[in-house]
């Protein structure tokens, strides 16, 4: 089959095909651009925070309902760690001061050195007495984790002591010393000039996300000390379940602290998996919402190039059926058909990889979003192509099976 009658047949009559192409063009750009921002959403989303089983973990809140010391809140600690590890299906307890995820915590700034004037990271600032990297099963690349006489017991209200041991997350050592490859026994800096403290690394995990989990290299920028503090009667623990007993572990784990303190305690849980949910709901949604748009936009595209067909069939019985007079058989119009339709797709798809360059480049500068990688394209263009050749296809096989008298005669 010649292209060129097909061409000139469509140089006639402009409109239709014209409005067909500004649609998958419109489309395709729209379409790749969508696909690709909730690709980079799901990786976003899907991260690892270097705890491992996530599902096994929950933390519970206990907030005591009266004052007391420093000494007596120690004790009550001490035992509400004894209660939780008492609890069938409990492998493992640390109480801690905040969580990943969970987009409520404290930061620090920390120097490389005391020379300099502008901090080195503002790293989010996990504190311990017990082993995160056993509850949370972190992974430890270099160095020790914490003993027992690493530990500092504080009262917040009345002492300034600071902690002089420190575990940091790899992502924290490449920034603060770049060229080093390995990172125990250098000192952060707590604060900037000569009044900073110092702290040693004596351990390094590989990865542990802050409560911000941002985006970027900040969200991996953690630290870890070994101090156990008093002086708000409050306590987070966090707790890891044997697999698949989290949910019972947790209801029980509830009862037993309130039953262990009288009823003076109120106690709050959540899993870590409600925290990446919650973390992560405005990127999910987004995504959804995109992925909605997109099936609408192939829908409606598709749409269009039935109508569209069906139209030009209808106007062209009496054509149709003069070729079929003169031999033509059904795989001849049935290829006429799908022929000029991929024709004025593929207008459409060559414009529409231009619009979709100039679309990206915008969010690009506007956003700073990630360059639209050429797979979308093409991945859009063969769905387009794909697209246009289903949607015609059943026109095309009626305009095919019209019979040469019934073509024209009705015309």
């Amino acid at each position: 089959m010649e292209i060129r009658p097909i061409f000139s047949a469509l140089m006639r009559n402009k409109t239709g095909p014209i409005l067909v192409a500004v649609q998958v063009a419109l489309s395709l750009a729209i379409l790749a651009n969508a696909l690709h921002i909730v690709n980079i959403r799901q990786a976003v989303a899907a991260r690892p925070t270097g705890v491992v089983a996530e599902n096994d973990i929950f933390h519970l809140q206990a907030r005591s309902l009266r004052e007391s010391g420093h000494e007596e809140q120690l004790a009550t600690i001490k035992a509400q760690l004894a209660t939780l590890r008492a609890v069938p299906g409990v492998l493992s307890v640390a109480e801690v001061s905040q969580v990943p995820l969970s987009r409520s915590g404290s930061y620090n700034s920390f120097v490389a050195s005391q020379k300099q004037d502008k901090e080195t990271a503002n790293t989010a600032y996990y504190i311990s007495a017990d082993s995160l990297v056993k509850t949370w099963g972190l992974k430890l690349i270099e160095g020790r984790d914490f003993t027992a006489a690493d530990v500092l017991e504080i009262d917040r209200n009345t002492s300034k002591e600071e902690p002089s041991l420190i575990i940091i997350t790899k992502a924290l050592g490449q920034k603060a010393w770049p060229d080093a490859t390995s990172y125990v026994g250098k000192t952060f800096y707590m604060g900037i000039g000569p009044e900073g403290r110092p702290v040693r690394v004596v351990g390094v995990v590989e990865r542990l996300q802050s409560p911000g989990a941002q985006v970027d290299v900040t969200g991996e920028i953690s630290t870890i000390v070994p101090v156990r503090v008093t002086g708000d009667n409050y306590s987070m623990y966090t707790v890891r379940a044997e697999p698949g007993q989290r949910d019972r572990v947790m209801k029980e784990a509830e009862e037993a602290i309130r039953k262990a303190s009288n009823n003076q305690v109120v106690v709050k849980t959540k899993t870590l998996e409600d925290d990446r949910k919650d973390r992560y709901r405005a990127d999910v949604g987004l995504s959804w919402m995109l992925i909605t748009v997109s099936a609408l936009l192939l829908l409606i595209t598709a749409s269009g190039i039935v109508g569209m067909a069906s139209l030009w069939v209808t106007q062209r019985r009496k054509q149709i059926g003069v070729r079929r007079a003169l031999g033509a058989r059904r795989v001849d119009i049935l290829r006429y058909f799908i022929t000029e339709n991929i024709l004025i797709t593929s207008v459409g798809v060559t414009a529409g990889v231009l619009l979709a360059l100039g679309l990206n480049q915008l969010l690009v500068s506007k956003l700073e979003m990630a360059r639209l990688p050429a797979g979308y394209m093409l991945a859009g263009a063969a769905v387009f192509w794909a697209l246009g050749i289903i949607a015609v296809y059943g026109p095309a096989w009626r305009a095919a099976s019209i019979s040469p008298a019934m073509a024209t005669r009705s015309a």
